[in-house]
């Protein structure tokens, strides 16, 4: 069973620079050994960490999703980072409206969207109400399947607020325009609100672009998209990443379909006409085969 039903938690994180943070949040994560973190990526320049967490999920005599280490997991790690970050003085070239911005469950293995969608709904009550944070769910996880883009878009989320490309503090209005699905209805100004959702696996995947332009990347960013009329299936951003480069910033929401190579052609063929240099990207994450090969090693080391 815990070789075949696995469950994947994405936790993204707005904290990269505090090491102490970071370890205590990694600690917390650790509480059940059950749970592995099987990757950590972490940008120094967004101020940000990714933790990809997997473990198994276990069902009732019906076939219902009862348990899994993850929900525990997750929910010890908002603990500690919400003692331990406060977004008010937390700043970074990442968009952002939460100590922990986002959590998204995939099905890994012979699991279901239906047990991810169960995962993040669990883990939306306990962090709405037992954190005091408002919390949204998106796509499999939202009663009718709402997307994310569509719920930061109407919370504000893609405005820089600081220096004209970046994010500092909590910009909104504490009173929230959307009436979140867990949680309060005000946010708290050192917290912020997260976003929680379930959805078949998504790859991430960055393009560094060798100029400070930041209205070039945008542009870029935009052609690319699906909302911009480009890739379909394909989100993104156009970000300052250090003090030498812009990033096209990727969700690809159906990596089988259309992947990391047509990505990186259309944006070398859209920066090429700008007079811009690219550089070959980079994903965030591994691939889901590799997720849980690296599951499955690490949990038979602890248990060896």
């Amino acid at each position: 069973m815990k070789q075949s039903m696995l469950l994947c938690c994405k936790v993204y994180i707005s904290e990269s620079r505090n090491k102490e943070a970071l370890d205590s949040i990694e600690r917390g994560a650790r509480r059940d050994p059950e749970t592995v973190i099987v990757n950590k990526f972490k940008d120094h320049d967004y101020n940000r960490v990714g933790y990809t967490l997997v473990s198994y999920v276990a069902h009732d005599s019906t076939g219902c999703p009862v348990y899994t280490p993850l929900q525990q997991s997750v929910v010890a790690m908002a603990e500690v980072a919400y003692e331990a970050i406060n977004l008010e003085s937390h700043w970074g070239a990442h968009p952002r409206l939460g100590v922990i911005d986002d959590i998204v469950c995939h099905p890994l293995a012979r699991a279901s969207l239906d047990e991810a969608a169960w995962l993040a709904k669990t883990i939306a009550s306990d962090v709405g109400n037992r954190f005091q944070v408002p919390v949204y769910l998106y796509a499999a996880a939202h009663p009718t399947g709402k997307a994310l883009e569509t719920i930061r878009r109407e919370l504000g989320y893609y405005r820089p607020n600081f220096m004209g490309n970046k994010w500092a503090g909590w910009a909104q209005p504490e009173t929230l325009p959307e009436k979140p699905n867990e949680g309060p209805e005000i946010a708290s100004r050192t917290r912020g609100v997260v976003m929680i959702g379930a959805r078949p696996w998504i790859a991430t995947y960055n393009v560094p672009i060798l100029s400070v332009d930041v209205s070039a990347a945008r542009r870029i960013a935009l052609m690319v998209s699906a909302r911009g009329g480009g890739l379909p299936t394909v989100q993104t951003l156009g970000l300052v990443h250090g003090e030498d480069t812009t990033e096209i910033a990727c969700m690809l929401l159906e990596p089988n379909q259309i992947g990391a190579d047509r990505v990186q052609k259309q944006v070398e063929m859209l920066a090429a006409q700008e007079g811009l240099d690219v550089e070959k990207g980079y994903f965030t994450d591994l691939s889901p085969e590799m997720i849980v090969e690296r599951y499955m090693k690490l949990i038979s080391a602890d248990s060896s």
